[in-house]
């Protein structure tokens, strides 16, 4: 059996993925079995399942953070709470320049990606986490020490938010004039510049049968698993209009925009947690 990962390996392990994630961000290309090859020199009889694994969970504690993470490292947050979030607040601690990589990196609006066939872009939304392998039996909240969340800050940028629903609108303006329906897609409605954030959702289109479709667009220039943030409003609209209600997620809109959709009540098709507070004094 395996011994526990030391914390040396740890570190060196967190080391090497920052200097990926910096590459990442740059727009540099790197090789990460390159990287996983100089790394396994360093660590103790691990295999590269298990790196892996490591790499995996470090992009947990990021999002947990509110940092942007390696997008080919899917989260995993089966991990010790005890070690991993420690090692990364102390290498973020001892590298405070990152910040400043992280903060240009969440308000950089690249220009709208080119897309030959919108209906493409579409997948499978990402498989439920299981709760099981959560590290939620220890509800201990992790902040990054900078004391920013950059994924929300990126999530708030109205020009990035604008830009993902026009990919949307596109999308639905392919997906009737696929299906036939030409006219219903002349009447797609941008909800958020006509009546604005009040409506509860941004985007007026059809189905087949021209029955109303209530779209929200969530966009983000990182990977699948990068979580979106909801208004009291939106959540509210979505349990009104369950039936006609979908949630648009637009991700790796950098260079390569992809998106899946979830119907129905947000409440009951995503996991929603607190992430902010209104307070008052006592």
């Amino acid at each position: 059996m395996t011994n526990n990962w030391s914390d040396f390996e740890v570190e060196v392990t967190v080391e090497d993925y920052f200097n990926m994630l910096r590459f990442e961000l740059s727009g540099h290309k790197y090789n990460k079995t390159e990287h996983r090859r100089a790394l396994i020199e360093q660590l103790n009889n691990r295999t590269n399942g298990s790196i892996e694994l490591k790499h995996q969970n470090i992009s947990a504690v990021l999002i947990e953070m509110g940092i942007p993470y390696i997008d080919g490292y899917k989260p995993r947050f089966n991990y010790q709470r005890s070690l991993l979030p420690l090692a990364i607040t102390d290498y973020l601690e001892k590298n405070p320049e990152i910040q400043l990589l992280f903060e240009k990196d969440s308000v950089f609006i690249p220009a709208v990606p080119k897309v030959e066939d919108f209906l493409a872009a579409l997948e499978q939304p990402p498989a439920p986490i299981d709760r099981k392998e959560s590290s939620i039996a220890e509800p201990k909240i992790i902040y990054n020490p900078g004391g920013v969340n950059y994924l929300e800050r990126e999530a708030r940028n109205q020009l990035l938010g604008d830009a993902g629903e026009q990919f949307v609108i596109n999308f639905e303006r392919a997906r009737l004039i696929r299906a036939g329906r030409d006219s219903l897609a002349d009447q797609i409605e941008q909800i958020s510049v006509t009546i604005g954030p009040s409506a509860g959702y941004d985007i007026r289109s059809f189905e087949d049968n021209g029955a109303e479709r209530f779209i929200e667009a969530k966009t983000t220039k990182y990977g699948k698993n990068t979580p979106f943030f909801v208004t009291p409003n939106e959540l509210r609209f979505s349990q009104k209009n369950s039936s006609r209600y979908y949630l648009y997620r637009i991700f790796k809109f950098r260079d390569t925009p992809r998106l899946f959709a979830v119907q129905g009540n947000l409440e009951e098709r995503c996991i929603l947690e607190p992430s902010e507070y209104m307070a008052r004094t006592a």
